[in-house]
Parts: structure tokens; C-alpha cells; sequence
């Protein structure tokens, strides 16, 4: 019991905040019988919500294979195996691969986090047939007998049919602390927890019918976490798509007009090698990829990831509001000091300390006992020689029980305000007990030796206050200071007592002086929401000022996040119950803890399983990872696609064949982009999150794919003045014959060669900048990619497949072409300073 609560400020209960719950069918004491669940389950009234925690298997499929990208890739594989060249279809093996390797990952995924979510299913005991037993929650039906024990969540809506001391913590829904108690007729609701007695319902409304479920389908309208980055390749792809459309008559004709005599495939292996290089194939998937994986991580460490884009959402994070109860604290009270009063009969002793807690643990050795004397029982083992010979249980409405001892009379533990007179000097001692968060009991004794019902003894003696305190989460603190540490601001929203939730504030490390109060009463920084309204517009200014808001109701929770959110915030919310459901909605990233509310965990975008606050740095350190890596591979992917633009624009300017065939781009691809993009987006990184993503990616790709294809055309035109055939035999030389693959003449493919040389020594530069800070696991990533490169140009095979034919001066001249454009490279990101600090950090 709080001294406060209760009297002065009743809880709202659920009933208050939701329509009437309609009466179904009086079930019998005896339950429904094996025909009534099965015709009121295939009629669909069960307890069942849809609560996925992944895509469906074909969903999955859908969004790895049917993409625009895949679309034109696929367009241009046909049309390349039209020609009969096998090998310049290379890429469309690799489409295939790519697009697998995402189907099978996600799949994999899929079934690690369905599978943790079925672990974490609840059960519900109910009474079938005259037998109790028990069936996952969502096995419910309408009208079922529901048998409530102590720790128990009620799964449905309904009447209370019969129940001995059945209390209800209804703070999911009402953020109120203080258990509700319920006689046969009232009514319960989903989302409530059983924190004493036992009790049964019939449960009248289930499934979506339900409050609980009502407020998670409102919450679930809409929801999906805002991506930075996915939002960023998504603009980016939609003006690549564009670029593609126009560049696709160019090529098309520029490359007709000039090797047209050659023969139409000439045409169509010339056109879809400059093509392919506009379409950045990998890009989604390394980032879907990147996503997945980090949701896979996180499930080691107990944290369930409903929406990818959350792992990169709380990265962006700027303030975490935090419910008090379920989040800072466990939920649970603890026992925490006796301060004896004093005889106050004038005798010089009164009964001392020790026999004050004998009689403290004699009264919570109880089968029945409250949570109040739980926490008591916790901390006091029950004495030897106490034996108790009537008890009167604690009652909600009474707000005390008690028990009589043979040879040691009757002690009563109650509320102060009920048990002491109206003008008690020890009501202010109670009083200022209450301001520091405690909760305060008084433990009184009579001397008579019997109890006259529930009625209190009139020779009741005040013997000693009790407090007990909220258990708050031992990672609370440092999880707090790790976010004031990044720059994360803290709000504390809760529905309780604003005094409690102040005092649990400063025991967790927030800046709330309690011996500073403002007009209010309230310790600075401290706002009761009773005089606050709900308008988000009206709210900014407050939210922005306070750190700390209690008695606030569900609607101002939501409107307190979206006040943030108007400021700029990029806002997380934490909760467990009901009434933070819609709040965790409207939040950027929404956070339950696992022993929640159904509720609550079915509209957030991350669960902590076990409930430790304490994983919150993991994910944040996981999104980190996720937007460094990915804006890496971004950069690669977007340099190429630039470098290929200019060279097709350029090759048409100069009426030049396209320079490389799509096997020569698929092998730079490989070993510059694809292959060290895939380990870079799963490797380390430790960057903070800064703005500016798709601004940053473009300020270094776009110099850098220009400087690429600069080179490209540089080394081109040098190696058709001294290398390859002459330009009035390449008709006669070059032409691939009816029948034939490709040509004998290795020399038509020299300048081609020299071209390749230049561009993978400047990607490879580029990968080295963006590789940055190097490492050993980096270097050797990059040594062996060069390694694969020249075993192409010095492996017979490997000549024979790409058509290269190298001269030794050709390398040379090409090979300093390349290092040019590298010193370039080089230059842009040495004259970038933003660049260089968010690329140039500690992995």
C-alpha cells in the first residue's frame, strides 16, 4: 500500500478508460463442456490475434526476387543468352545467387524469431468438463471458465464469478501501482496481472473483442519503424531507374552506330555491359542482409527484433522516455526498514525491534498473503512459537489485516490512514516517509487475543512504521548513464504517484533534486500530468523543460512523444502495460519488455525477452554497425553505377565502342564491390549515428565514380592509339562469326583489357578509403580480392574467359592511368572533412 494512492487519488480502472463489457452466457460452475469449445472455435470466437513476429515465407520470396532491379537485370541475362555469349551472362548468375542467399537468410531468420516468440507464448488455466487444465492463451473461447492464481495475466475480458481475495494490478492499463481488489460481478480485464488470491471469470469478450487487443489493433494501424537508410537507398533507386530509362536509348544506339556492323550481338553485348554496371543488383540485399543479421544477433542476447529497421531506428535515437514500473523498477516491492515509534502508553520501553519483526514475519507466514506481505516474507523468515489462531485477510477496501497469536494478541498491518486517528502527529512522519518514494505500512498491536470480524480492536497501538520500496532494475542506472553519455536525453512518463516516480528518477542516477520544489510541491523538473492537457502543440514546451511526468494518462503519453517528435526528436518509447501501447505506437521505435503486456509486445518493434533494460546498448550498438557498414557499401555500389554512366555518355560522345564486355564489369564488381561489400557490412563499427546519410553518400560517390569513369575512357583511347586493331581492320578482324561465341583475335579486346587494369586499381583504392580505419581482417579481405584479380589476367583460364590479352607496356600504361585516378580519389576524400571523420573511426 502507498499512503497516497489510494485515498487521495483512487485508480482509474479499466472500466473507466473502456465501453461496458457485455454479458455472454452464464456458464456453469463446471465449465464448458468439449462440444461448446469446439463449436465456438470453429466459429473463430477464440482468444486468437494475429501477432506475427516476421514475413510469411512467400512475402519473403516477393520482396528478394520480384524488384525493378531484378526485372532489367533478368531483361538483359535473356538478351545476352539470345547472343549465345554464356560467359557475358555471368551476371545473371549471380542475380540468382544474390537473390538466394536473401530468401535463405530471412527464411532462417523467420523461423529463429517465430520460434522465440512461440517459446514466449502464455498459458491459461481453465476449467473444462469439471477439470482444470491448461491451454495456450489463444485457445481461449468465449465463455470460458478462467481460473486466476496469483502471477497470472488475465487473457480476456469478463465478470468475476467467484474469488477469495482476488487482487488485480491493473497499472497496464491505468499506470496506477496500487492492486484493485474484486468481488463476484466485477469485472476484469485483459492486460491486468493477478498480484493476490485466487479466483475465477467467465471470460465474455476474447480475441480481437478484447480491450487489451482492441488498443494493440489501433497501435498496430500503420506501424512500421522509419529506416533512414532504407529510405535513402529507395530515393537513390528510384533516380537510378530513371538514369537506366534514359541511358538505355543512348547506349543502344551510340553502341548500333558504332560496332552495328559487327553484327547485332555485338550491339547487345556492348549495350548490356554499360547497363549492368548502372544497376546497383546488391545494394538492397547487402542492407536487408545487414538488417537480418543484426536481428539475429540481438536474439542471442534475449532482445526479439519485429521490424528490422528498428535495429538501425534506435541508433537514430535522441530521447528514451522510460515507464517507471515494468522498466526502471521490476514491478515488485521490496522490504526495506522497521522505524520503531515508541510506547506511546508512557512506559520507558516499548516493544523492541526484534520483537516488532517477529511479529512482522509471523504476520506474512500466510498462504493467502498480499504482495505487501510477500515482499515482508521475502526479507523476514517466520519466527518459532508464533501460533496464529484467526486471521482476518487483507481487503482492498479495508487497506489491513490481521492476526491473532496465542499468548501474544493481535497485530493489525495496514495503511496509516485508516489505522491512525484524523489528527495523529505521526501522519507527518508517514508523510514525509512518502515524499522520498517509499511506501509506507504501520504495524499496530491490541491485546485482545481474539478478532471480532473485520472490525478494528479499539485498544489499537501504533508499534512501528514499515517502508518498503519499489525494486528498481539493477541495470537501470548504468543503462542510464550509458545514454547520458551518447547524448541521449531521458523522460520518465508514468501513470503513478509523480512524488514515487521522482524519488525512483534519483535513485537511478536522473539530475531531480528532491530538496528543490517549485510552487507545485514537485521537485524541479517534476510535473504532475493531472494539470497538463493532452494537445501534443500545447505540450512542447514541457516536454521539452521536464524530466519527470506522473499521473499521466494513456492519451498524454502518446501526446508527450508526439510533442517530442515535433521538436525534431527522433523518440523511443519503453513500456509494459496497456496504456503504454499506443504510445510505443506513435514513438519512432517502440520497446516492451518481454513479462508485458500482449499488448504492448504486439505493437513494438523490439521485445527484451527477459525484461533486462540493460540490452537497449546492444541494439543501439548493433544499428551503429548496421548505418556505418551500410553507407559503406553504399559509396562502392553508388561510385559504380556513376563510373558506368560516364562512360556510357563519354563512349557516345567519342563514338566509341562500350569499353568492357559485361564479364569484364562482373569480375570488377566482384572482387571491389560485391564480395568486400558483404564482409564490410558485417564487420565491426563503432561510429555514432550522424545525419545525413544519402547526403554523404552522394558528396563522396558521385567525384569518385567520375574520377572512375574518367579513367576508364583515358585508359581506352591510349590503348586504341598503340594497342589492339587498328580502327579501319576492326570490322574485318573484330566481327564475330555466325555460329561463334566470340572472336580468335585476342588483340580486339586489348584496349578492354587496359580499361579493366585502370578501373580495379582505382576501385580497389576506393575500397581502401572506404575500408578505413584498416585492420588486419580488412587487409587480408582486400589482399585476397587482389589476388583473384590477377590470377583472371595471369591464369590461362582466366585469360581465355575474359578475353584479356595484356601486353606488358599496355599494363604498365593502363596501370598508371588507374594510380592517377586513385591520387584522385584520394584528394576528395582528403578535402572532405565531414567524409574522413565519419568513414575514419575506431571499429
Amino acid at each position: 500500500m502507498t499512503t497516497q494512492g489510494a485515498a487521495e487519488h483512487a485508480p482509474t480502472t479499466a472500466s473507466s478508460t473502456a465501453g461496458p463489457i457485455s454479458s455472454g452466457a452464464d456458464t456453469p460452475d463446471t465449465g464448458l463442456t468439449a462440444d461448446q469449445v469446439a463449436e465456438r472455435t470453429a466459429a473463430g470466437r477464440t482468444n486468437a490475434v494475429d501477432t506475427r513476429s516476421s514475413r510469411s515465407v512467400w512475402e519473403i520470396i516477393k520482396a528478394n526476387v520480384l524488384t525493378r532491379f531484378n526485372a532489367i537485370l533478368g531483361a538483359l541475362f535473356v538478351l545476352i543468352l539470345i547472343t549465345g555469349s554464356i560467359a557475358d551472362g555471368l551476371f545473371g548468375l549471380i542475380l540468382v545467387a544474390n537473390s538466394l542467399i536473401g530468401i535463405v537468410q530471412e527464411v532462417l531468420a523467420k523461423r529463429k524469431l517465430d520460434r522465440l516468440a512461440l517459446l514466449n507464448a502464455p498459458i491459461t488455466r481453465v476449467v473444462r468438463d469439471g477439470v482444470v487444465v491448461e491451454v495456450p492463451t489463444a485457445e481461449v473461447v468465449q465463455d470460458d471458465l478462467v481460473e486466476l492464481r496469483s502471477g497470472d495475466q488475465v487473457p480476456a475480458d469478463g465478470f468475476v464469478r467467484s474469488g477469495d481475495g482476488l487482487e488485480l494490478d491493473e497499472s497496464n492499463l491505468t499506470g496506477e501501482s496500487d492492486a484493485v481488489g474484486k468481488r463476484p460481478g466485477d469485472e476484469v480485464r485483459s492486460g491486468t496481472s493477478v498480484v493476490a488470491g485466487i479466483g475465477r471469470f467467465e471470460a465474455a469478450q476474447v480475441g480481437p473483442d478484447a480491450y487489451a487487443n482492441k488498443i494493440a489493433a489501433e497501435a498496430r494501424k500503420f506501424t512500421r519503424a522509419h529506416s533512414e537508410i532504407q529510405s535513402s537507398v529507395n530515393t537513390l533507386l528510384k533516380y537510378i531507374t530513371w538514369v537506366i530509362v534514359i541511358a538505355l536509348p543512348l547506349q543502344i544506339f551510340s553502341q548500333a552506330r558504332v560496332v552495328g556492323d559487327q553484327g547485332w550481338r555485338q550491339v547487345v553485348i556492348r549495350s548490356t555491359g554499360g547497363l549492368v554496371g548502372l544497376v546497383p543488383e546488391g545494394l538492397v540485399l547487402l542492407t536487408s542482409v545487414a538488417f537480418l543479421l543484426a536481428a539475429v544477433q540481438l536474439t542471442r542476447k534475449q532482445v526479439l527484433v519485429q521490424e528490422l529497421p528498428a535495429v538501425e531506428g534506435l541508433a537514430r535515437v535522441d530521447v528514451v522516455c522510460l515507464d517507471k514500473t515494468g522498466t526502471l523498477t521490476v514491478g515488485d516491492i521490496a522490504f526495506e526498514d522497521i522505524h520503531v515509534i515508541g510506547d506511546p502508553r508512557g512506559n520507558d520501553d516499548g516493544v523492541g525491534e526484534d520483537e516488532l519483526r517477529c511479529a512482522l514475519g509471523a504476520l506474512a507466514d500466510d498462504a493467502n498473503a498480499n504482495g505487501t506481505l510477500k515482499a515482508v516474507a521475502a526479507s523476514i523468515d517466520p519466527p518459532d512459537g508464533w501460533d496464529r489462531i484467526a486471521t482476518i485477510a487483507f481487503n482492498s477496501a479495508r487497506k489491513w489485516s490481521a492476526a491473532c497469536f496465542t499468548g501474544r494478541g493481535t497485530w493489525i498491518l495496514g495503511a496509516p490512514d485508516v489505522l491512525l486517528v484524523e489528527h495523529d502527529p505521526l501522519r507527518e512522519r508517514v508523510s514525509e516517509l512518502a515524499r522520498t518514494g517509499r511506501r509506507v505500512i504501520l504495524l499496530a498491536s491490541s491485546a485482545r487475543a481474539s478478532l471480532d470480524g473485520p472490525t478494528l480492536p479499539e485498544d489499537l497501538v501504533p508499534e512501528a512504521l514499515v517502508t518498503l520500496t519499489e525494486q528498481v532494475r539493477p541495470d537501470a542506472a548504468e543503462t542510464l548513464k550509458y545514454f547520458a553519455d551518447q547524448g541521449v536525453a531521458i523522460k520518465v512518463i508514468s501513470g503513478d504517484n509523480p512524488q514515487t516516480v521522482a524519488a525512483i528518477a534519483q535513485r537511478v542516477g536522473l539530475p531531480i533534486d528532491t530538496s528543490t520544489r517549485s510552487e507545485t510541491g514537485l521537485p524541479i523538473g517534476v510535473v504532475d500530468a493531472r494539470t497538463l492537457g493532452t494537445d501534443p502543440q500545447e505540450l512542447r514546451e514541457v516536454a521539452k523543460e521536464t524530466i519527470v511526468f506522473g499521473r499521466v494518462s494513456p492519451e498524454q503519453k502518446r501526446a508527450l512523444v508526439r510533442a517530442l517528435q515535433a521538436q525534431g526528436h527522433v523518440v523511443a518509447m519503453t513500456g509494459d502495460g496497456v496504456n503504454d501501447a499506443l504510445a510505443l505506437k506513435d514513438a519512432d521505435i517502440g520497446v516492451a519488455m518481454g513479462n508485458g503486456a500482449q499488448a504492448t509486445k504486439s505493437v513494438a518493434q523490439l521485445v527484451l525477452l527477459d525484461g533486462k533494460f540493460s540490452h537497449l546498448p546492444d541494439v543501439l550498438a548493433e544499428g551503429r554497425r548496421v548505418i556505418g557498414n551500410v553507407e559503406r557499401v553504399a559509396n562502392l555500389f553508388l561510385a559504380k553505377n556513376v563510373m558506368s554512366l560516364i562512360a556510357i555518355i563519354t563512349a557516345a560522345a567519342f563514338a566509341l565502342p562500350f569499353p568492357f564486355l559485361p564479364r569484364h564489369l562482373t569480375l570488377v564488381s566482384a572482387v571491389t564491390i560485391g564480395i568486400p561489400a558483404f564482409f564490410l557490412a558485417l564487420g565491426p563499427n563503432k561510429r555514432r549515428y550522424i545525419p545525413g546519410f544519402l547526403r554523404r553518400v552522394l558528396r563522396f560517390a558521385v567525384p569518385a565514380g567520375v574520377i572512375a569513369g574518367v579513367v576508364v575512357i583515358v585508359s581506352y583511347l591510349l590503348a586504341n592509339l598503340h594497342y589492339g586493331v587498328p580502327k579501319g581492320q576492326f570490322s574485318s578482324r573484330c566481327a564475330v562469326p555466325e555460329g561463334l561465341k566470340t572472336v580468335a583475335d585476342h588483340a580486339c579486346w586489348q584496349p578492354g583489357a587496359g580499361a579493366t587494369v585502370a578501373l580495379l586499381t582505382t576501385f580497389f583504392w576506393i575500397l581502401l578509403v572506404l575500408a578505413r580505419p584498416l585492420r588486419p581482417w580488412k587487409l587480408g579481405l582486400i589482399g585476397a580480392m587482389i589476388l583473384i584479380a590477377v590470377l583472371a589476367f595471369a591464369v590461362p583460364i582466366g585469360r581465355e574467359f575474359f578475353n584479356f590479352d595484356l601486353p606488358s607496356g599496355l599494363f604498365w600504361q593502363s596501370f598508371a592511368v588507374g594510380v592517377g585516378g586513385a591520387l584522385l580519389v584520394e584528394l576528395v576524400y582528403r578535402t572532405s572533412k565531414e567524409i574522413r571523420e565519419t568513414h575514419h573511426v575506431a571499429d
